[in-house]
Order: structure tokens, then sequence, then C-alpha cells
């Protein structure tokens, strides 16, 4: 079980004053995250003007390299990034500064295709289930014992509602013999309870800004410092 700290995702400068865009902004922030006892850090590079960028990954990459030695690093791959299958697709394939994993939706049409590019290259594939029906399709791909890990993602607000979906996505894996490491995390209202049910599991989780600003207190964290504290508190209790 890990903690993963997601610095950043695509919320908005104004989600938080702490909210880091720059790549020295997210060095700074991921080495003071594995300080606190983040495991492995998931970012979402920015161009100059703060938007997500794939072809702003080898600036950043480099800079969490020398500000994290050895700390694992991920990326997001998601479809919106650069709005075009073909050019997400191109960037992943002239990347110089690699990361060492990628997550890939799996409720994105071109999945699989991104998935054989990250492969290309040597870098590994978070898949992302947010639903059952991605879970299903999942145990399609026939690259799908090569990936990293299993990423559960829940964006229902509703926490009853929430539980039932991730029951679902993991029955389905259990059956289907996904024999693979499992991340679980819950988003803004569900990310502290999703959060224990991981530990419970004996899964590993992942908190920061991308997913909420909340302590599990209420109060909002200063920074994502705070977040991770918390979790790492959590799972040493579990």
């Amino acid at each position: 079980m890990i903690v993963q700290a997601c610095l950043n995702g695509a919320r908005p400068r104004s989600y938080h004053p702490g909210l880091p865009v720059t790549p020295d902004d997210m060095a700074r922030q991921g080495a003071a995250c594995v300080a606190a006892g983040a495991a492995e850090l998931h970012v979402h590079p920015r161009a100059a003007d703060g938007r997500e960028s794939l072809a702003a990954v080898d600036e950043t990459i480099a800079a969490l390299r020398l500000a994290c030695p050895g700390t694992l690093v991920g990326v997001s791959t998601g479809a919106w990034i650069e709005g075009s299958e073909d050019e997400t697709r191109r960037c992943i394939a002239t990347w110089r500064e690699r990361p060492d994993y990628a997550s890939v939706n799996l409720s994105e049409r071109d999945a699989p295709a991104v998935m054989d590019a990250l492969d290309r290259i040597g870098v590994r594939v978070e898949a992302g289930l947010a639903t059952a029906a991605d879970a299903r399709r999942f145990l399609t791909l026939p690259g799908r014992h090569r990936v990293l890990r299993l990423l559960i993602e829940i964006d229902e607000q509703d926490l009853r509602a929430a539980h039932a979906m991730v029951e679902d996505i993991a029955s389905i894996l259990a059956r289907g013999d996904a024999r693979r490491p499992i991340l679980l995390h819950g988003f803004d209202a569900t990310v502290w309870p999703l959060a224990e049910l991981a530990f419970a599991r004996r899964w590993s989780t992942r908190v920061g800004l991308e997913d909420g600003r909340h302590c599990p207190d209420g109060s909002v964290a200063p920074d994502n410092v705070a977040l991770v504290a918390s979790a790492v508190r959590m799972l040493r209790r579990s």
C-alpha cells in the first residue's frame, strides 16, 4: 500500500492558492510531499500559459527528477488535454524525459492505442477505471497483464453510490482474474471515505489538490503536503 500525491490535475489556478502549475512549483511541492510520506507523484504538466499540455512533459519531468531522485513520477494522458487522438499519440512519441508511468482512461475511445504508444517508449500504464464498463473493457485488452496497476477512480459524490461503483468494478476484476495492484481514489466529497476503504482492502490511494482541497476534518488544506500527511497518518493507523 502506498500514498500517491496528485499535485494539480485539471484544476484552474483559482481552485487553490497553492496549486502548482509551473515545473519548479511542481518540483518543490513534489519533494515536500515525498518528505511527508508520498511514495509516488502524479502530475498534469502545464504549458507556460497554465494549460495542461503533453508537450510540457519533458520540462516538468526533468524538474521532478532533480528534486525527487528515485521517486516514481506519472502523468495523465487524458483525451481532453490535447483534444486530438493523433496529437496525443504524437506528443507521447516525442517525449525525451519520460515519466515512469502514465494514466490512461479506459472510458476514452483511443485508450488501447495510447497504451500501445506508451509501451513502445517504455512507459508503464496505470489503467484508469471509472465505471464497470471500463473494467469489462480492460479485461478484453491483450496487453492487460503488462499494466503497472489498476486505477479505480470514482467521481460519484454520493457516498453510497460511490461504494457500490467500487464494489461493481472490484467484482468484475476479481472474476476476470485481473491480478494487478489497485489504487483507489475519490474526488472532492469522497476522497477520505474512499481512502479509508482503500486501506481496509489493502489497496493504495492518492490524495492532493487534483482530487480535493479539504483535510479529513473538513478544513481547507494549506497545500498538497498537508493532504499527503493526513493520508499517511491514516495509512499508519490502518
